[in-house]
């Protein structure tokens, strides 16, 4: 396992991180097979382990608390915040009457005192820059979180962020959390070079293109993979993006072969090879999902391997663009650019 700084925190992590959405009722996994999924994670030299609030409304959290329960001080331990949990019109956002709550909620699921990485799942356009940090500086002097970091946020209000923390003297987000694969490379044009600038430690979710990268997905064979299941439209190959990433990975497929690699080798292996991402967040829902993602712990692609990936899927693009989940809200809304 490579270890990196996160940031300028000083703090050392893995490489690859153990990303725990498909824990519970999501990924349909039993404790018993969480806490198994937990001890192989760390006996492979993973120190990071990544959940959110939102996950299986809590479920997640839970079972990640009761996974590490005992050796709470050899991991650093990362939730998120801000995504709804329930009807509730307040019970979402990054509002300082919603984030005190969240944050207090989330420590009594994980049984803990503290977090390491606190995250803001998604920017809230609603709410302003100088009340979501002032309230995560309060709760990091409280003790409560160590870090805090963003998900997910386009570029630019990465920027606004740092600028706020400065003008009013407020702690500021050490931490992005972008979505980043072969498939999907739009944050190298904006994200990746904002983080860089700042100094911000990106851990890249979902580095499989939502198992496109796998190596279950290929010309010619049923798709038949546990998120194909609940989004189907992402899978469906009438639908031109979805042609393209299919003949993306069918060249991708000749290239790992040629190196000698599996697919995931290449797929991991190419987003941690960045200069700007730290690590990589895996998502296993079975040991064997989690053993090939481990083998892929040491590998560097060379020069040549980086080169022919570039030649099938050109820096800066994404291949599924209406995917983002960093697109302006302007963008999405027509009546947020009309009058």
């Amino acid at each position: 396992m490579q270890y990196r700084t996160l940031g300028r925190t000083g703090v050392q992590v893995s490489s690859l991180a153990l990303g725990a959405m498909n824990f519970g009722r999501i990924g349909r996994t039993t404790q018993d097979e969480v806490t198994a999924l937990v001890d192989a994670a760390l006996e492979s030299g993973i120190n990071l382990i990544d959940t959110a609030d939102m996950y299986g409304d809590g479920e997640s959290e839970e079972m990640v608390g009761k996974a590490v329960a005992g050796r709470r001080d050899d991991i650093l331990l990362a939730t998120k915040a801000g995504m709804p949990m329930g009807d509730e019109r307040n019970h979402r956002g990054s509002s300082r009457r919603w984030l005190v709550t969240a944050l207090d909620n989330s420590l009594r699921r994980l049984g803990v005192d503290h977090v390491d990485l606190y995250q803001i799942h998604r920017w809230d356009p609603d709410t302003g820059d100088e009340e979501t940090l002032s309230t995560l500086t309060d709760l990091q002097r409280a003790g409560k979180i160590r870090y805090f970091g963003s998900s997910t946020f386009p570029a630019y209000r990465i920027v606004q962020a740092q600028w706020a923390a400065r003008e009013h003297r407020l702690s500021r987000y050490v931490t992005e959390q972008p979505s980043y694969s072969i498939l999907q490379r739009g944050i190298e044009s904006h994200v990746l070079p904002v983080a860089e600038e700042y100094g911000l430690g990106v851990l890249a979710w979902s580095p499989l293109s939502s198992g496109w990268l796998s190596g279950a997905i290929r010309e010619g064979r049923d798709i038949g993979t546990h998120r194909s299941a609940f989004l189907p439209q992402r899978f469906d190959l009438a639908v031109p993006a979805n042609r393209a990433r299919l003949e993306a990975v069918e060249r991708l497929s000749r290239v790992a072969d040629e190196a000698g690699l599996t697919m995931i080798q290449l797929a991991l292996g190419f987003v941690t090879a960045h200069p700007a991402v730290t690590g990589a967040l895996i998502g296993p829902r079975t040991p064997e999902h989690l053993r090939s993602q481990l083998a892929a712990a040491d590998t560097v692609l060379s020069a040549d391997v980086l080169d022919a990936i570039d030649a099938i899927v050109a820096p800066g693009v994404d291949l599924a663009p209406e995917e983002k989940h960093d697109t302006p809200p302007a963008l999405l809304d027509p009546s947020l650019r009309r009058r």
